[in-house]
């Protein structure tokens, strides 16, 4: 196995301090919003692959990126199987995610929705770094987030009703024809005609409903708390009224979002541990300055209420607890190891990212630290013991 170094990501909605302090190091100002784990072409790993021949004059190992050294044995580093299945590539990417700040309001393809929509925008000449483009590539995004401390989150519709009566609760009367079309229409069509109002209505009309609302929200407190920190950080956001739409959810630390395809969604505030489909297709409803391209997001948009379904692990005998999801391209776990207690086997036929964030438990002959990882080829064999608490990132294969 190779311990692996990793980018973080300075996107501007980030934390100065969350994953500084999960590392143990000073913060240096600068956001940092995303640790990436993983052969992502944007961020890729880098590992000091020691086992192979080609040291330098001072005897190690030149470090390579995760991605080269994939391309270069698919099958010797994820296994027959991960390859039959999801092709040549590794099919996750593992983050440690700390939002200061509210990242912006968004819904992801399905499978059939992404190869179609990236064929068609390819189709068109439309330049994969556009501004406008839509579909970065023909997967789909799935992902999970696992929260590390309190972390605060916007996931799926609620019921329209429950919705008309928070906008009512503000007493903006530029508000009320939204509340009403809420409480007018069945559910599909009551969602999807006020996401779609809220989505077109004139800019400086929206932005006057969005200060008047905020102010509410700012002098209410309570349950409104949410929308005017969200209106503090996007002001005169459209977005602000949509997240009034969705259920907010706090997590406790453990406690997880599974986000599948088509639901609306934003991260508000926390450190977490995240994992997806290996993929960049991200349809934007709001609280964000980049492109929304309305009529595609409506397309995408499951237009139903749902409960947003807070997962806890599950135990098994071997100490591994699991966070089930419906997919296969990642499988996540965590395990809270006890000092004295025998080594867990984690040996498996899949790739496999280990990811220490808290303690000092070791995989095989490493010792980790917290925010400290290391990439399993397909295979290796690999036990974890001593004290501490490690996320395993796989696959389903």
């Amino acid at each position: 196995m190779d311990r692996l170094s990793n980018t973080v990501r300075p996107y501007a909605w980030g934390s100065t301090t969350a994953i500084p302090a999960l590392l143990g190091v000073a913060p240096t100002g600068e956001p940092q919003a995303e640790m990436w784990m993983g052969a992502h072409p944007g961020a890729p790993s880098r590992i000091t692959r020691t086992k192979t021949a080609g040291t330098t004059a001072t005897g190690t190992a030149p470090e390579q990126s995760l991605t080269d050294v994939i391309d270069a044995d698919p099958a010797g580093e994820l296994g027959t199987a991960t390859v039959e299945k999801f092709g040549p590539r590794l099919p996750f990417l593992l983050k440690l995610l700390a939002a200061g700040a509210p990242l912006s309001l968004q819904v992801h393809p399905n499978l059939d929705q992404a190869k179609a929509g990236y064929a068609d925008e390819e189709g068109r000449s439309v330049p994969i770094d556009a501004p406008h483009r839509t579909y970065k590539d023909a997967n789909h995004k799935p992902e999970l987030i696992c929260a590390l401390t309190p972390f605060d989150g916007l996931c799926g519709f609620r019921r329209p009703l429950e919705a008309a009566e928070a906008m009512e609760g503000l007493g903006v009367d530029s508000l009320k024809p939204y509340a009403d079309l809420l409480r007018a229409q069945p559910e599909e069509a009551a969602l999807r005609e006020v996401l779609t109002a809220i989505l077109t209505a004139d800019p400086d009309e929206m932005a006057e409903t969005v200060t008047a609302a905020a102010a509410a929200a700012e002098r209410i407190g309570g349950a409104y708390a949410p929308y005017a920190r969200i209106a503090h950080h996007f002001p005169g956001d459209a977005g602000v009224i949509a997240a009034m739409l969705l259920n907010y959810v706090r997590l406790q630390p453990g406690e997880a979002l599974f986000l599948g395809a088509g639901v609306p969604h934003a991260y508000l505030d926390g450190l977490g541990v995240e994992i997806m489909a290996n993929s960049d297709n991200v349809l934007r409803c709001g609280l964000t300055p980049k492109h929304i391209d309305v009529p595609e997001l409506l397309r995408i948009v499951r237009f139903e209420a749902t409960d947003p379904g807070i997962l806890r692990p599950e135990a098994s005998p071997s100490g591994e607890e699991l966070y089930e999801t419906p997919v296969d391209e990642f499988r996540l776990s965590r395990f809270d190891l006890s000092p004295g207690a025998a080594p867990a086997d984690l040996t498996a036929p899949t790739p496999q990212i280990l990811l220490c964030t808290a303690g000092a438990p070791s995989a095989g002959d490493l010792a980790l630290a917290p925010g400290e990882s290391v990439f399993v080829p397909a295979g290796e064999r690999v036990q974890v013991s001593g004290a501490g608490t490690l996320f395993r990132a796989t696959v389903v294969a």
